[in-house]
């Protein structure tokens, strides 16, 4: 066992630390949110949306005609909207991550005060205990049984004794006991110094969400280089337009392939999430945790601290030997008294016995997760043997089928959290002998009854992940029965389902099986914990581990998305994905929440965007083939029917304005995996349909002739083809609606009002003379509209058919899925 150092280092002085500062020698982290405003502003403008749409509106600026370049504002859009939003966002984590941070204890001058990481120096002197991270390098000047836990860095999976003189790595935590230690390296410096710096750090890093749309993006911009050259072709040597009505078909073909809102809306719907969960005091430690948690289906919630408030108070004290009622009281006064880093049970005991006898600790053994027990040997001022006191759970350290421990059990499956103090014949660091849990021989003194308060907010709670089809599986370290006995207060399994984990098997496929089944389960070491988020993973769940102690660090680490409290250890709270910094349970279910609308959103406007993509390469392939068969049959050109202008105003109302505002609309729906695969299933066919309905419709009624004509400065078509333009536009946005309309199914109040405003600006634009003057459109043909009538409405029926064949295939293959009209059927909120 490691020693408490003879000599207490005072620290260093104000004007040491002052010379350290000044040096340099300071423990300088990167930003909180990860980007600076400039980072920001640079990965908003300088993107690949960007960057086509200005080398398209260069070559139409270079035609002259200005107007068919609007779509250009789309880049001034595209990057104030996103910079406005992730500094807003970036704002709020840093607010939060202030409040949420890990904030060691630094002895200087001999008083011990809490500073930020960022004030550390080096040859700062920290204290440390059970549950606190180290955060930076540094080398043991005192201990007092003192393990750390460094598995985070080296995969060690068991804690190490550390003694003065020995080194511990920043990154790693304190599992039991205390001490402290001095720093040897800062920053840079330090290893793994960026461990803690990243639980706050504002990320956009992979997941499959942007991963997907990457994907997407990366095929276009394939696509824009045949399509290009094919509209290019058709339109200067078929067709013999000019070099710029060359370039102005081209434009015209290609603006509408690029999805310049899909990226924005995304980043804005991430941002948004971010700072409407900051509102609710939720730290979002790493962005894509709002994806992961949309797909959640399993939570694994500790007990303690998250069903149940951290504090607690002594209802009874049961004696169970010959000890006098009064030596045992002064044993667990002294006890509480004398731990450096009560927990919530020592700290019961505390007030219940304010004045603790005058003994001194001879030895000392701390508590940990895997031992379930700690004790303390005493003496008194003359030296006196006061003995070996341990507190502890009643099952591990006595016989199970004990009188003593079954009466434990009895009392635990009430509710109450149960102890046994203990004697022992030797002192408490002696090592057990081979099998034992505790040293020498176990003598059971009393029980120590323990009132836990359940959370008011716990039940509600509960009952909407089950309305979500959410499973909850309370794990614990407390006695098996007590864990179902405040589950089953709250509508969660019973008293006779909860499992012992230390009866669980071995095996992951078994364990999997077993943790699916249970509901409860206690004596769950950290280890065990571990295993049963891996085991639920094996079985292809998505995994929210919840916690707050040492003891949940592993769980949260490798469970898909990590929630810690805010009062929780600084351990947990920086491998964290989430923390909640009100400690409020209740806040999960809007997180969960958010994190579904932001995704379900993505995906629906997702459709809108790939649709729109899907037609206008289908268009400019039309063209081009049918300008080549046109060229070589000797019938009339085919030129590109559209100006830049025309395509601009179409995404207006069927994409633009319904994409935001659906974006930021609740959603219910939990996300799924595939969604890449999802939204081609839908997109491609509407995006066919569209594409066909409008080019069967500019065959029909196309007049011939070269197009658009230039002269000068100014660019027109012809009476005839700006007819054919407009009915062919007519029917392109009739169908656009319409896919507009099934994606925003099922309709409510302001989805309807959506859906009319996009079809009454439309019906303006076509009949207002001043908006067909500015638009170069002549909706006075009613023979070439009347075409454009018929094939609109064959394209509406075909999109409804795909809108109810689609999700049927899609269900047949994904067991998950569900059907877009059972969606938003709840409010997310934790009540219904």
């Amino acid at each position: 066992m490691s020693t408490t150092a003879e000599t207490i280092d005072p620290g260093l002085s104000a004007q040491e630390v002052a010379q350290r500062v000044a040096e340099g020698k300071v423990n300088t982290l990167p930003d909180k949110s990860g980007r600076t405003v400039a980072d920001i502003v640079r990965a908003n403008v300088f993107t690949r949306i960007n960057a086509i749409l200005g080398i398209l509106f260069a070559i139409v600026a270079f035609t002259g005609s200005f107007i068919n370049g609007l779509f250009g504002l789309l880049i001034i859009a595209n990057s104030g909207i996103g910079i406005i939003q992730e500094v807003r966002a970036k704002r709020t984590l840093d607010k939060l991550a202030i409040v949420g941070q890990t904030r060691p204890r630094v002895r200087r001058e001999g008083k011990v005060t809490e500073v930020a990481p960022d004030e550390v120096v080096l040859d700062d002197i920290i204290e440390i205990g059970a549950g606190d991270q180290i955060v930076v390098d540094g080398e043991i000047v005192e201990a007092t049984a003192l393990d750390v836990d460094e598995s985070l860095l080296t995969g060690e999976a068991d804690p190490i004794d550390k003694a003065p003189g020995d080194r511990v790595l920043s990154g790693s935590f304190v599992v039991a006991g205390g001490g402290a230690y001095r720093a040897t390296k800062v920053g840079a410096d330090a290893y793994a110094a960026q461990l803690a710096a990243e639980a706050s750090k504002f990320t956009l890093v992979s997941s499959e969400l942007r991963a997907g749309i990457d994907q997407i993006l990366k095929v276009i911009t394939w696509l824009l280089i045949p399509a290009g050259i094919l509209t290019i072709v058709n339109q200067l040597f078929i067709s013999e337009n000019g070099l710029k009505q060359a370039l102005l078909g081209m434009v015209a073909a290609l603006v509408p392939m690029v999805p310049e809102g899909l990226v924005l809306m995304t980043s804005i719907a991430f941002a948004v999430g971010v700072v409407r969960l900051g509102q609710r005091q939720c730290l979002v430690n790493e962005l894509p945790a709002i994806e992961g948690l949309a797909r959640v289906d399993v939570v694994c919630a500790d007990k303690t601290g998250t069903l149940t408030e951290n504090g607690m108070r002594l209802s009874e004290l049961r004696m169970v030997g010959d000890v006098p009622d009064e030596d045992a009281a002064r044993a667990l006064g002294a006890l509480a008294a004398h731990d450096p880093r009560p927990n919530a049970s020592m700290q019961a005991i505390a007030e219940a016995y304010p004045t603790p006898p005058a003994w001194t600790v001879s030895a000392i053994k701390p508590f940990t997760s895997a031992t379930k027990w700690s004790g303390m040997s005493f003496h008194d001022e003359s030296g006196a043997a006061m003995g070996h006191w341990i507190v502890g759970a009643p099952d591990v350290l006595l016989d199970p089928a004990g009188e003593t421990a079954q009466l434990a059990s009895d009392i635990g499956a009430t509710g109450l959290r149960v102890l046994l103090l203990a004697r022992t014949d030797v002192p408490v660091d002696t090592e057990p002998g081979d099998g034992a849990i505790a040293p020498g021989h176990v003598e059971p003194v009393a029980l120590v009854l323990l009132e836990q308060r359940v959370r008011p907010d716990a039940r509600d709670t509960l009952e909407f992940f089950e309305r979500q089809n959410v499973a909850v599986k309370v794990i614990s370290g407390d006695n098996a029965r007590s864990v179902g006995a405040v589950a089953e207060s709250l509508g969660l399994g019973s008293v006779d389902t909860s499992v012992d984990a230390r009866r669980l098997p071995s095996d992951t496929d078994e364990l999997a099986e077993a943790v699916e089944e249970g509901v409860t389960f206690g004596r769950v070491r950290p280890d065990q914990k571990r295993a049963m988020v891996k085991a639920l993973q094996s079985r292809e769940h998505t995994v929210a581990m919840t916690g707050d102690g040492v003891n949940d660090v592993l769980a949260l680490k490798d469970a898909d998305i990590g929630v810690a409290m805010g009062s929780g250890s600084s351990a947990a709270r920086s491998v964290a994905q989430i923390v909640l910094l009100d400690n409020k349970f209740a806040t999960l279910p809007y997180v969960v929440g958010e994190g579904r609308r932001v995704i379900g959103n993505i995906e629906r406007v997702s459709n809108l965007f790939l649709t729109k993509t899907v037609y206008a390469v289908l268009l400019a392939l039309f063209v081009g083939i049918g300008g080549v068969l046109g060229k070589l049959f000797d019938t009339e050109p085919l030129s590109y029917p559209f100006q830049p202008i025309h395509v601009t105003i179409s995404a207006w109302f069927t994409i633009g304005i319904p994409a935001f505002i659906l974006s930021l609309a609740p959603n219910n729906e939990r996300a799924r995996r595939g969604f890449v695969r999802r939204v081609l299933l839908t997109a491609v066919p509407n995006g066919i349909i569209v594409g066909l309905c409008t080019f069967v419709t500019y065959v029909i009624v196309n007049p011939g002739g070269p197009g658009v004509q230039v002269g000068g400065d100014s660019v027109n078509l012809s009476p005839e083809q700006t007819q054919a333009a407009t009915a062919s536009l007519m029917t392109l946005i009739a169908v656009a609606v319409y896919v507009l309309a099934v994606v925003a199914r099922p309709y409510t109040w302001w989805k309807v009002l959506l859906l009319a405003v996009s079809a009454g600006a439309y019906v303006l634009i076509f009949s207002w003379p001043f908006t067909q003057d500015l638009f170069e459109l002549d909706s006075s043909n009613w023979t070439m509209n009347s075409v454009a009538f018929v094939s609109a409405a064959v394209g509406i029926a075909l999109v409804e058919v795909v809108s109810r064949l689609a999700p049927r295939w899609i269900a047949a293959h994904d067991p998950h899925h569900v059907h877009p009209a059972d969606r938003d059927a709840e409010p997310v909120t934790p009540t219904a």
